[in-house]
């Protein structure tokens, strides 16, 4: 394992974009979350994707459901982060992912969803619940996504991370897309590994076929 003052342990405040409704997305922010933050110590904002904006499904397509429903989530994660903060931002859409990949909220009805209930099961005002219907969030939400997009392109989706560059300005790539969360040790040198590619200037890509499901692991207690 690296040591501790390991630049690529500190490589700036990280910022993690994320729809609570991708499960890729959820099996990365857990491996962020559980194994790289406690190893390195690093700081990470979790920012919005809207895949009801990016992808643009037709509402009659079975698509469209989730990432409506996920899009409202967005909403009001954005709220909350303008009155409470990032880190109560983080704690909303951990808790949002578990109940979604998990709990399976979203299987029976999209539109079903107790926000209020979500929101006060992590400490905070149930009525947040309300931002989910106002639109004039859709302008910040919009403005954050393409932040993460005008680094690494349009043809991904999420997760997108962006971390420091070795002259300081931002660097974005998308993924790592992982079908489970590894141990300690592996996902510390996974960690390191992707920071180094991403600060590689000239690099842009590694890829396979995916063919493996997300494995979501035991329910995190959150």
């Amino acid at each position: 394992m690296s040591s501790a003052n390991s630049p690529a342990e500190h490589p700036g405040v990280v910022e993690f974009w994320v729809d609570p409704v991708c499960p890729w997305c959820w099996v990365t922010a857990r491996w962020m979350l559980e194994r790289v933050q406690p190893a390195t110590g690093v700081s990470v904002i979790w920012q919005p994707i809207s895949l009801l904006f990016k992808n643009q499904p037709a509402p009659d397509s079975d698509y469209y459901p989730p990432v409506a429903a996920t899009h409202r989530m967005l909403r009001v994660m954005e709220h909350v982060r303008s009155t409470d903060g990032d880190d109560a931002t983080a704690r909303l859409y951990h808790r949002l992912g578990s109940r979604i990949h998990h709990d399976r909220i979203l299987d029976a009805d999209s539109t079903a969803v107790n926000l209020g209930a979500e929101l006060a099961a992590v400490g905070l005002d149930a009525a947040y619940a309300a931002s989910a219907d106002d639109d004039t969030l859709d302008v910040v939400i919009c403005e954050r996504m393409q932040k993460g997009l005008d680094l690494v392109g349009t043809d991904v989706g999420t997760p997108i991370i962006a971390l420091d560059g070795p002259d300081g300005s931002r660097v974005g790539v998308f993924g790592p897309v992982i079908t489970r969360v590894p141990e300690i040790e592996a996902s510390v040198e996974l960690w390191r590994a992707m920071v180094t590619l991403a600060r590689t200037d000239g690099f842009w890509e590694l890829k396979r076929t995916r063919t493996q499901r997300p494995d979501f692991g035991e329910r995190p207690d959150w």
